[in-house]
């Protein structure tokens, strides 16, 4: 018992100095002015972000990175999350880490290293896109995400945006899907001069039916679509050919998107499969318990269902292909969500590689126009450099 104790011990030690010398701190900004604006998070707070100022040949460089954390679809739902960091800036804590792609050093984030690194803080659960103007008295929620998009922007352009040579719009998850569907926006808010692009990572949700049959995933973005009244930030393109809540998938309007932008997705994505494929509602019993904990306890026929998942999501993917360097992706097959913030995942030498290539290589590679890539890895289990990963019960939730 005593040994293992000391090896538990040597562990993380191991794992506080590795924290230590792959991440750094950044403190907390508020922008109150946002709140005269109505750009607010669900409880009126403030919105707000963690900067890192540039330096040297990337002073004028500019990565804003949207946070990711799922959303709220209606009252009941979004009351809940207003009592979180996920609702409110008063609940967010004042430093968050910074590595992967916001790393400030040249060996672990070559590329965007001397840039200017924002993360943006998820506060409004609809994807960065509602603008109801009504507050109801009763339960005073705001539903502003559009707004305070905006205004942080605005913000950033007064902090030495406004002389952008280059600029990124970047998201992990709901974050990565609200750089797709404000990837254009963002292009407009920010100088007609710089050299423009989009990241999104692990926001490429798409619309399958789940393994009941139902698409629980199509009616559940339909309520957030109706509840944020997000539709006047969605692309008109879309809205106009189909109805609002379908144009919150990727599927039906990346398309149309005018900007270059690049597409980092796990092909088996955790959060998809624990969540459109095998949601709770649709697994009464738990029989995908085990298999949504760890990919490798999947029973056969769970496993032919997840390549079926991978089957779709790899067709829709391959509709964006182009032969224009201006559209890439980098579909790795790894049981996995959100790679491009953890700096195993994103540059390092045990990091997953897909044709030879790291994440920060293809990306870095794609944007400075050094070499194009669209690449799509074989189906798991053929990939052996992925970093799979293992869920504790607690994050099977919806």
């Amino acid at each position: 018992m005593k040994e293992m104790l000391q090896q538990c011990l040597h562990i993380l030690v191991y794992i506080t100095i590795l924290l230590r010398t792959e991440s750094f701190f950044v403190d907390i900004t508020y922008v109150e002015s946002a709140v005269a604006q109505g750009a607010v998070c669900l409880d009126g707070s403030p919105p707000a972000y963690h900067i890192d100022m540039g330096s040297g040949a990337g002073i004028n460089n500019w990565l804003i990175h949207l946070e990711g954390g799922g959303w709220c679809n209606n009252v009941t739902t979004c009351l809940a999350r207003k009592e979180t960091r996920l609702g409110s800036s008063k609940k967010m804590v004042k430093q968050v880490a910074f590595s992967g792609i916001f790393s400030n050093k040249p060996q672990l984030n070559p590329d965007f290293y001397d840039w200017n690194r924002v993360k943006v803080r998820y506060c409004d659960g609809g994807s960065f896109t509602g603008d109801v103007e009504a507050v109801d008295p009763e339960t005073k929620l705001y539903f502003r995400g559009g707004r305070v998009f905006a205004a942080v922007i605005d913000d950033l352009l007064g902090k030495g945006m406004k002389n952008a040579q280059n600029a990124v719009v970047s998201g992990c998850s709901a974050g990565g899907l609200a750089s797709i569907l404000n990837c254009d926006r963002f292009k407009a808010l920010v100088p007609a001069s710089a050299n423009v692009k989009c990241f999104a990572d692990a926001g490429y949700f798409i619309n399958v039916k789940d393994i009941s049959g139902a698409r629980h995933i199509e009616d559940f973005y339909d309520d957030v679509v109706t509840t944020h009244g997000s539709a006047k930030n969605l692309p008109e393109s879309c809205t106009s050919r189909m109805k609002a809540g379908l144009c919150f998938f990727p599927q039906n309007m990346a398309q149309g998107i005018q900007t270059p932008i690049f597409l980092v997705n796990a092909a088996y994505d955790s959060w998809q499969i624990k969540n459109v494929l095998a949601p709770g509602v649709s697994d009464p019993h738990g029989a995908w318990h085990d298999c949504k904990t760890d990919i490798t306890k999947c029973s056969t026929t769970q496993l032919q269902l997840i390549q079926e998942f991978r089957s779709q999501f790899v067709n829709v993917i391959s509709g964006l292909s182009s032969s224009s360097s201006s559209r890439g992706y980098y579909v790795n097959s790894c049981y996995a969500h959100c790679q491009t913030e953890m700096q195993e995942t994103w540059l390092r030498s045990d990091s997953p590689v897909l044709s030879n290539k790291t994440i920060a290589k293809a990306v870095g590679d794609w944007f400075y126009d050094r070499s194009s890539f669209q690449e799509i890895d074989c189906p798991y289990p053929c990939d052996k450099t992925c970093h799979n990963r293992i869920f504790e019960p607690l994050e099977l939730s919806f």
